[in-house]
């Protein structure tokens, strides 16, 4: 695009240069080349000039929104087009700013809890565009905790799905490295829009924490939730039978058909079962599925008995979907949604490797879950929501 043309990195670094010379005063140069790429990109993206009247247009220009760039010369007051119809963000802009700064403070915080080397100096000093202190971390991490804080207990509203699911990360705590629990939960609006729900951080996944971490979204105001899903586990399901007990709940196909194959009778046997879970859930309609689900049990009975007494055991555990309609199956009757999430979770936390403690990890993920919120709210539905 001509954006990135124009933005070469190193005119850039001439501009900053001729600056630092006092030939040129840079921010103004920066703040008015800045401004005009905007423009032309959203016209690009747009597929019109302003004002022009064409029919290839896709969407129309929706005025401008103040935002403060820091960068290595100062701050630069720069007016980001906004659009109407469809989504746009400047490719001039680092999409993910937010998340950059929490992954930032988190390498350098590593480093000045002693557990990193000088190659992480280094690498704080590449990131951060100069040397930081100690004192400016603190500063820094107070002014991103404050928004995060502000994302994380914000008033939510009606939500149709919802979505429930845990990883973990490593942390250094008392000395020692353990794991910590990091719960998410995303919904779907009345639009069918998803939107990132909550996160919270614990050294434990039992209930107590589901418990609280559920009832904390009620108390901000989560209601009208019509289906709840997620994979099995014992601390999770306690705290939705005491929070949430006349919501439906569905129990991930994909875990499921993963939980099967520990009841094969030997290796061999594992894929086989797992795909026959698999087959019984794609049936039409729930007659068809508990037609399947008999079928398996006396096909399987001779031969792994186990996995028939676990099958009917769990069967019903999984058919919350087909109370919905079937356009909708395929997105609700598994949490790849959120696992897709946790990838991009780790793909910042990897670089972190062992956060230096809890704080740190909160921070970045909900920076990163933040961004991705952002992204969900201003594009298309998800699915659509039908009574």
């Amino acid at each position: 695009m001509i954006s990135n043309k124009l933005l070469n990195p190193h005119i850039v670094e001439a501009l900053t240069s001729f600056a630092q010379e006092g030939l040129i005063s840079l921010n103004p140069v920066l703040e008015k080349l800045m401004n005009e790429l905007m423009k032309l990109e959203r016209e690009e993206v747009i597929g019109a000039s302003h004002y022009e009247r064409t029919e290839d247009r896709k969407g129309y220009c929706n005025g401008f929104k103040n935002k403060t760039l820091l960068t290595r010369s100062g701050k630069l007051e720069l007016q980001v087009p906004q659009t109407r119809g469809i989504a746009f963000y400047p490719q001039c802009l680092e999409r993910g700013e937010r998340s950059e700064r929490a992954l930032k403070l988190a390498v350098a915080e590593m480093y000045f809890s002693g557990v990193s080397t000088r190659r992480v100096k280094q690498i704080t000093e590449e990131l951060c565009g100069m040397e930081i202190s100690s004192t400016q971390v603190s500063r820094l991490a107070a002014l991103l905790d404050d928004e995060l804080e502000k994302f994380r207990k914000r008033p939510l509203a009606k939500m149709s799905i919802i979505y429930l699911d845990a990883h973990y990360e490593k942390v250094r705590h008392e000395g020692q490295v353990r794991d910590l629990a990091i719960l998410k939960a995303v919904g779907v609006n009345q639009e069918g829009k998803r939107e990132v729900l909550g996160v919270s951080c614990s050294l434990s996944e039992a209930e107590v924490h589901w418990r609280k971490f559920i009832e904390e979204m009620l108390s901000r105001g989560l209601k009208g939730v019509k289906l709840i899903v997620s994979d099995d586990h014992k601390g999770l399901k306690a705290a939705l039978r005491s929070s949430l007990p006349s919501v439906p709940w569905q129990r991930c196909i994909f875990h499921l058909c993963q939980n099967a194959q520990h009841y094969a009778p030997n290796l061999s046997m594992r894929g086989e079962i797992a795909q026959a879970v698999k087959d019984i859930y794609q049936a039409i309609d729930l007659n068809e599925a508990q037609r399947r689900m008999k079928e398996m049990i006396d096909r399987y009975q001779g031969k792994a008995k186990k996995f028939c007494d676990w099958l009917e055991s769990n069967f019903e555990e999984g058919l919350a979907f087909y109370n919905f309609p079937r356009a909708m199956w395929k997105k609700i009757r598994t949490v790849n949604m959120v696992e897709n999430l946790n990838k991009e979770v780790r793909r910042r936390t990897n670089v972190v490797r062992v956060f230096p403690n809890e704080e740190s990890a909160l921070r970045l993920i909900t920076a990163v879950l933040a961004d991705k919120h952002e992204d969900w709210v201003s594009g298309k539905a998800y699915l659509r929501v039908e009574e």
